[in-house]
């Protein structure tokens, strides 16, 4: 495995608060030796999963062709911009996630190839994630970042919790790993030793240290060193401004008591600004080199998520909020394609907000792998005999990106292969994985 360096130099330090730094030509933040043919400070490979429950318009989840000509199907458009920088992997599936029951059986186990338990026993498998994390996890302060944006869900569903489809980052084949919620915790959590209501600004905290460092960098590292600070603090007020409104933290009662029927739960009260915000603190997180290794779940399989932000082409004078993200998914119409479009979106957001930052000769896109998957292909089938997978960036120059890769009628198409190549690509090499035996060799 390639090891980092994780040095008091690589921080910018205040009271109560360390903050990792960008990438600098200054000086080496990840490692002070070289180690082979590797530059001593080449930057690390992230890895980020991005999960959307009940799959996606039947028709239109598709791709063909090769790099800046890959046509793409209506659902991938929000992506054309990165259509040579994107895997499109095709007919890829478990074989557990086909036993059992739909939704929970078919999400538990999406990053990890395990059975599922059914009855009142909670049990899956380590996810690929967290085996990242238990090892190249430990070179930074946070060895992996768990982000959701709709709350779990405590029920039963033919037979099966459906903690399951609220789960997809598992530490231990018992634990699932709890989602963060709160942009303003995840934030925290980046950037603080204690986390604690009414501290003072991150960036108040670490100015005097931001100051000494100026001093003993280039011109060149003094400008991405504001850049970096800025983004931190337009984090920062945007996260202040939100909670102020009450529109952030996720699902949660305006009122003293009800005054309508209650609410499904777990519906945030902007779910457009709370995706972008948890987007943003992913980011943040991998370009202050403070996680590598980051799980955001947009919503549940199962979801009740709503979408009033999304104008209706089916009820013109409404938004998508008249059914919920579950049910929607059954009609696989106009309105289901926006509701596509728009996961996609934040995954195309997250990458250009990657692409935008430089890491010596590459951005940091080129050294992330993106991965977005479902629990099915089509929510109006509930099939599972193969996912949706694409994975978006370079792997540090490791992964070749605008093609179209199709195991479909092939005898090894267990996404846990996928699973094997991508950890290869951040070194670590286990012999096995879930019912994988070799990676995918064209990754």
């Amino acid at each position: 495995m390639s090891q980092h360096c994780y040095t008091r130099r690589s921080f910018l330090r205040g009271v109560g608060v360390s903050m990792a730094l960008p990438w600098l030509e200054s000086f080496n933040v990840w490692g002070d030796e070289q180690r082979g043919n590797k530059p001593a400070s080449e930057a690390p490979v992230r890895l980020a999963v991005l999960f959307s429950g009940n799959g996606f318009h039947s028709k239109q989840w598709w791709a063909k062709g090769e790099g800046r000509d890959m046509q793409l199907g209506k659902v991938l458009q929000p992506l054309n911009d990165f259509r040579d920088r994107m895997l499109f992997v095709n007919g890829l599936y478990h074989e557990e996630a086909r036993k059992g029951n739909i939704h929970s059986s078919q999400t538990g186990n999406i990053l990890s190839g395990a059975p599922i338990a059914s009855g009142g026993e909670i049990r899956s498998g380590t996810s690929f994630d967290q085996l990242l994390a238990q090892t190249y996890g430990r070179s930074t302060k946070v060895s992996s970042l768990v982000l959701g944006c709709e709350q779990s869900n405590p029920s039963v569903h033919k037979n099966y919790s459906m903690l399951y489809s609220s789960h997809i980052s598992w530490s231990s084949p018992t634990t699932p790993n709890p989602l963060e919620l709160y942009p303003a915790l995840a934030f925290d959590r980046l950037f603080k030793d204690d986390v604690a209501p009414g501290d003072k600004s991150v960036l108040d905290a670490v100015l005097a240290d931001a100051h000494d460092l100026r001093r003993r960098i280039s011109t060149g590292d003094q400008r991405k060193l504001d850049e970096y600070l800025d983004s931190v603090r337009d984090v920062e007020t945007r996260i202040e401004n939100a909670g102020k409104r009450g529109e952030v933290q996720g699902w949660r009662p305006t009122l003293d008591k009800p005054n309508r029927d209650r609410p499904a739960d777990g519906i945030p009260q902007d779910i457009e600004e709370h995706m972008r915000l948890m987007s943003d603190i992913l980011v943040l997180g991998f370009q202050t080199d403070t996680t590598r290794i980051t799980t955001l779940k947009l919503n549940n399989d199962h979801s009740a998520l709503r979408f009033p932000n999304l104008t209706s082409v089916e009820q013109p004078k409404h938004g998508i909020d008249y059914m919920i993200h579950h049910l929607l998914s059954h009609s696989d119409g106009e309105d289901w394609l926006k509701v596509n479009q728009f996961f996609m979106e934040q995954v195309a957001n997250i990458a250009r907000k990657l692409d935008s930052i430089q890491e010596g000769t590459r951005t940091l896109l080129d050294n992330t792998m993106l991965m977005h998957c479902s629990s099915m292909m089509a929510g109006a089938k509930h099939d599972n005999d193969q996912l949706p997978v694409i994975v978006v960036g370079g792997a540090g120059g490791r992964i070749q990106g605008g093609r179209v890769l199709d195991y479909r009628g092939k005898s090894e198409r267990q996404l846990c292969r996928l699973f094997l190549s991508m950890m290869d690509k951040m070194d670590v090499r286990p012999a096995t994985f879930g019912d994988a035996k070799k990676p995918l060799e064209e990754v």
